[in-house]
This record gives C-alpha cells, structure tokens and sequence, in this order.
C-alpha cells in the first residue's frame, strides 16, 4: 500500500518526532527519519530526499513558510510548536 503523506506532511511527522522538544532538526536528520520510516516515496526527477526537503521547508515560494522557520542554513524548526 502506497503512503499518502505529502512531502510537508512527512516533514512535520519527523520534525515532531526527532526532537520533542524543540521540534527542530537538520535536513540530513528529517530525510534520514522519513527515508527509514519509509513516509514519503516519491521522487521529483533525480532530486534526491534531502534536497527534496530543504527545497519544500525553504524554498516553494514561500507555500510552506507558516509550517517551517529556518534556524541556520541547515536547520529548521516547526513555527508552531503547541501540540
């Protein structure tokens, strides 16, 4: 059975999950988690996982900008943080 999480859904599963506190985490760290929990499967061309989620949590002209906050160049957070 195929996932149906979108990219930024998977992204906030795993920013959620990797730091509990803080809700924070590296690219590396968010397409580490979501490639071995296997939560979001396709490929954009030869773009790679990492790239992928570094270009949906900064870039997509601004789409995701009320989900995600960048901390450093490798780093985001979640903006909202009260689950």
């Amino acid at each position: 059975m195929k996932n149906q999480l979108s990219l930024h859904e998977a992204i906030v599963i795993a920013l959620i999950n990797i730091n509990k506190q803080t809700f924070s985490a590296t690219f590396e760290e968010i397409a580490e988690y979501i490639d071995n929990r296997k939560l979001y499967d396709q490929r954009i061309g030869n773009i790679d996982l990492l790239t992928q989620v570094m270009l949906r949590a900064t870039k997509s002209a601004n789409r995701y900008s009320y989900l995600f906050e960048r901390v450093n160049t490798t780093t985001i957070t979640l903006k909202h943080k009260s689950i």
